[in-house]
C-alpha cells in the first residue's frame, strides 16, 4: 500500500502561481512513477503530469506545456507539481497517483494509488 496525501490547493487570481505537493509513505517511493491528474466538475479525470521513478522523464499534457512543472524529491518522498500563469481553465482537484508499470503512463485506470485530492480554483 502506498498513501498520497495533497496539499497546496487554493484560490489564486489568473497569471497566478501555486505550488501542489504530494507526500507518500508505505512502500517505496522511488519505485513507482507519479502522475498528477485533475478533475473538473462535469468531465472526466484527466492527466496533467507525469514523472518516472528514477527522474529522468517528464511528460505533460499539452494545455499546461511551459506553464507546470512536475517534480520528485525521493529522499523527502514527495512529488511536486508547480503551477505557473495559472488560467481559470486550470480550476479542478488535483489527485497525484502512483504507477508501478515500466513506463510512465497517462490512463488513470493504470494507477494503482491516489490522493484524495486537492482543489484548485483559478479566478480571472
Amino acid at each position: 500500500q502506498v498513501q498520497l496525501v495533497e496539499s497546496g490547493g487554493g484560490l489564486v487570481q489568473a497569471g497566478g502561481s501555486l505550488r501542489l505537493s504530494c507526500a507518500a509513505s508505505g512502500r517505496t517511493f522511488s519505485n513507482y512513477n507519479m502522475g498528477w491528474f485533475r478533475q473538473a466538475p462535469g468531465k472526466e479525470r484527466e492527466f496533467v503530469a507525469g514523472i518516472s521513478r528514477n527522474d529522468i522523464g517528464t511528460y505533460y499534457t499539452d494545455s499546461v506545456k511551459g506553464r507546470f512543472t512536475i517534480s520528485r524529491d525521493n529522499a523527502k518522498n514527495t512529488v511536486y507539481l508547480q503551477m505557473n500563469s495559472l488560467k481559470p481553465e486550470d480550476t479542478a482537484v488535483y489527485y497525484c497517483a502512483a504507477d508501478w508499470s515500466p513506463v510512465v503512463t497517462r490512463s488513470a485506470r493504470e494507477y494503482d494509488y491516489w490522493g484524495q485530492g486537492t482543489q484548485v480554483t483559478v479566478s480571472s
